[in-house]
């Protein structure tokens, strides 16, 4: 802000820090006195009110001493910059502000709600406390003479990515390597592949093109598949059972509010014949809203806007009444799925992980599936939360924005809910007299044993419709002088069909006359999938990324936002996503 009527000499300023200095006196010793009276310790002093999401850099935490100690400090050329500052420090946010991200808000905006002036002390970011990821480490390659077969159970979870974004963008810091799941970096675009044709479950679309980071003369190749598109209208009817934390935790950063905007989300598009039930959890566990159908809303937003934190947290129970109120609702024909909402799952309850899994596995059984959906960070357990949808056959997301709840509760919660195949898995069979190795990038946590694919008892994913899911493969060819009619893979798949309820195997070859000449020839849907797995193997560290680099990246990323990506939010965003890590690399 620039002030044009300011009429300060050098005299008043003078006098003005002398008598800044003369109110700090009078300030430290009037609470030394109250403290010697009172007997207790020093009350926090005030500081400003800073707008939630403000980054930490531009933080700065003021007391009467260090405002006039770093007064004194100042030039007089910076004297009035100061006096700009002094009046962001001494002006206060308005009461009841929303909760709003500042990286939604325009820029101005921005400027305008965070009055910090720049001088003073930088804060370092912090990370986040009590978070717990598990390391599955890193799939290597494998020579086709050894191993010539790679299973994986079908995943189409985000979460990964999603954190990963809140750590950069509102954290300001790395994420943990171990937090990183490639496979989930991937799937997160859409890799607009066409719909199956006619009757048919899904369709795989393979590809494959000089692969832009790793070893030299190596390929690509991409697995996509695509489930059948169900219309809102001819979907089964559901009965959804929200079990919601409303633990203490959730007050912070208006997790719980965030819930609440994504359930109004949600109830505006079901249909009539859907049902929603509410169970919350903290250290008591109780039902607020028995199944009441989607068209009596105005029950089901009373309970929704009643919503309020409280006590500690006791996931197990909260499900197991989730679960019973299920099993008692629960009508033949209709789709059943309990939805846990959570900043964490912690548990002040006698019950265990595995007492909890094995709660979740036995509603699996009464045909019950469970997603789970993360919010807000610190005293999160990203393990248990990808566990609990991986035993309850359902997808596990994190919301870091209202935005993204859109995305989550609107189009892939109701778009997705009818399952189209239980126990859906891949297999990739490399053709070694073409192949000489490959590398499954990520799903090291979903692989499945080779001899298993066939075995129908063993779990897997379950594909609801209109998902795409997709894999990517670093692979090395025998030689270039090859035929074009030569196999380079063939890829199966395998699933129960969710209407006939018979086991599918279908399977599609790729040759080396598919290959693209240039990554250029191949689609920029192609190119987005390759960046973000060479960002997720950036982030977590990955040995065959040690010679990238996040600058390399954004030459392959940037002409994304330019091509006929442009427009996309998703991947301008990404973009910036890879700008911010190459900045905190560099700091």
């Amino acid at each position: 802000m620039h002030h044009t009527n300011t009429h300060l000499t050098r005299a008043h300023l003078s006098a003005l820090l002398i008598l800044a200095l003369l109110l700090t006196s009078l300030l430290a010793a009037c609470g030394g006195d109250k403290d010697d009276n009172q007997g207790s310790a020093a009350q926090p002093t005030s500081v400003p009110a800073v707008a939630q999401n403000t980054p930490l850099s531009n933080t700065v935490t003021s007391t009467p001493l260090g405002t006039a100690t770093m007064a004194l400090s100042m030039t007089q050329e910076n004297l009035a910059v100061a006096e700009t500052g002094a009046e962001g420090i001494m002006a206060s946010a308005p009461s009841g502000a929303p909760d709003v991200a500042l990286r939604e808000q325009p820029a101005q905006q921005v400027a305008q709600a965070t009055p910090v002036p720049d001088t003073g002390p930088t804060l370092e970011p912090q990370e986040p406390a009590d978070m717990f990821f598990e390391d599955y480490g890193v799939n290597p390659f494998l020579d086709t003479e050894d191993d010539h077969l790679s299973t994986f159970a079908m995943d189409v979870d985000t979460a990964s990515y999603t954190l990963t974004r809140s750590y950069l963008m509102d954290q300001q810091v790395f994420p943990p390597s171990e937090a990183i799941r490639p496979e989930e970096f991937i799937n997160y675009f859409d890799g607009n592949y066409t719909n199956p044709a006619g009757d048919e479950a899904f369709a795989i679309h393979l590809d494959a093109a000089p692969a832009p980071f790793g070893f030299d003369g190596h390929y690509l190749f991409r697995v996509g598949l695509q489930g059948r598109y169900i219309a809102p209208e001819d979907r089964t009817p559901a009965l959804l059972i929200f079990v919601i934390d409303v633990s203490g935790s959730m007050s912070g950063g208006n997790r719980l509010e965030r819930v609440k905007e994504s359930l109004v989300l949600l109830v505006g598009e079901l249909r009539a014949d859907d049902r929603v039930g509410i169970v919350v959890y903290s250290d008591v566990s109780r039902s607020i809203l028995d199944p009441t159908s989607a068209s009596n809303a105005d029950t089901i937003m009373d309970a929704i806007n009643a919503l309020h934190t409280e006590g500690s947290t006791n996931v197990a129970d909260g499900l197991r009444i989730g679960y019973a109120m299920a099993q008692e609702y629960q009508r033949e024909g209709e789709i059943t799925r309990v939805i846990v909402c959570s900043d964490g799952v912690g548990n002040v309850g006698p019950t265990g992980p595995d007492e909890i899994l094995e709660l979740v596995k036995d509603g699996v059984e009464d045909g019950i599936t469970l997603s789970t959906i993360g919010f807000g960070m610190g005293n999160y357990n990203d393990v248990l939360m990808e566990q609990l949808a991986n035993d309850g056959n359902g997808n596990y997301y994190y919301v870091d924005t209202l935005r993204e709840a859109r995305r989550v509760f609107v189009h892939n919660l109701t778009g997705t809910l009818q399952v189209i195949g239980y126990d859906a898995k891949v297999q990739v069979d490399f053709n070694p007299a073409v192949t000489d190795r490959y590398r499954l990038i990520g799903y090291e946590n979903r692989a499945i044993a080779d001899e298993d694919f066939r075995d129908d008892t063993v779990d897997a994913g379950e594909v609801g419709a209109g998902h795409s899911i997709t894999a990517l493969y670093e692979i090395a060819l025998e030689g270039d002088d090859l035929d074009a009619d030569a196999v380079i893979a063939t890829v199966y798949i395998r699933y129960q069909d969710a209407e006939t309820r018979e086991v599918v195997e279908v399977n599609q070859p790729i040759t080396v006359g598919d290959l693209h000449p240039t990554l250029d020839d191949a689609p920029a849907s192609f190119r987005l999938h390759a960046a973000a797995a060479e960002f997720a193997e950036l982030l977590r560290e990955s040995y065959w990324a040690q010679e990238g680099s996040y600058l390399d990246l954004l030459d392959l990323a940037k002409p994304l936002t330019t091509s006929e990506l442009a427009g996309d939010e998703d991947v301008t965003e990404f973009v910036e996503l890879i700008r911010l890590a190459g900045r905190y690399e560099d700091r």
